[in-house]
């Protein structure tokens, strides 16, 4: 295994969703604004904008959604915003008036893969400096009301917020999969799910010593559970919320 600074920090990562109550400084703001902005980009499409929230209602409003009381109490919050409207803006003040191309979802992947990776990369910065953050998945929970709080044009989304501060928490490091269980060779390969049997018992360990008082949960438990069936859950209503947003229009 090789070791250097950047990757002993990626392999120790941790998600921290208590946060001292210390804002971070301009500089460190700055600096992971301009590593968002350098991430890669599609095509050099650029379809990726953030929202720093700092209205405490918005945040309360965020918080709700997210069902999450960590959510826009302390620290830096971010919202990551997949965005062909920009690009429509400009096109429009060009005479081209034509959106049948940025309302299919092959333009809304593009636009939403440029957007996770900016916000992989402002965390990979912010644990760098010492920082700690939690990636909000949560906001899809509601994207509707996610928007109207944004007062997201169409052709925008919310895609994921970004929560950063200084730790008030050390959390252990959670056990991923084995490497043989997600890295093959040339084809994919299906395993068998009896082979996670002493990964099931690192991850109920994990679950033990985090929370006593936390029911026992190992990884097949939890795949296995209410997420994956098919009871009705609340993000079945990102589909109507993205054509709402005149995107993934295929039809």
């Amino acid at each position: 295994m090789i070791h250097n600074f950047t990757i002993d920090h990626q392999l120790n990562h941790r998600t921290i969703r208590k946060f001292k109550d210390q804002p971070l400084t301009d500089e460190q703001l700055q600096t992971l604004l301009e590593v968002a902005r350098q991430t890669s980009s599609s095509e050099f499409l650029q379809q990726m904008t953030i929202i720093r929230v700092t209205d405490p209602q918005k945040r309360a409003a965020i918080r709700a959604v997210s069902t999450q009381p960590y959510v826009g109490a302390e620290g830096e919050l971010l919202m990551f915003i997949t965005d062909l409207h920009r690009n429509e803006l400009i096109r429009h003040h060009q005479g081209n008036l034509d959106d049948r191309r940025i309302e299919k979802t092959e333009m809304f992947l593009q636009a939403y893969e440029d957007t996770v990776l900016a916000v992989q990369n402002v965390l990979n910065a912010a644990e760098s400096m010492g920082l700690g953050g939690v990636i909000l998945g949560s906001i899809q929970n509601e994207p509707a009301k996610i928007i109207k709080t944004l007062n997201l044009p169409k052709h925008t989304f919310p895609t994921l917020g970004l929560q950063l501060g200084v730790p008030d928490q050390k959390p252990q490091l959670k056990p991923r999969l084995p490497l043989d269980k997600i890295v093959f060779e040339n084809e994919y390969q299906d395993i068998d799910p009896a082979s996670l049997k002493d990964y099931d018992q690192i991850v109920n360990t994990y679950y033990d010593l985090r929370d006593a008082n936390r029911r026992i949960d190992t990884f097949t438990d939890q795949v296995n559970g209410p997420k994956l069936n098919g009871t009705p859950q609340v993000r079945d209503q990102i589909a109507q919320a993205l054509h709402d947003q005149k995107l993934c229009l295929d039809l």
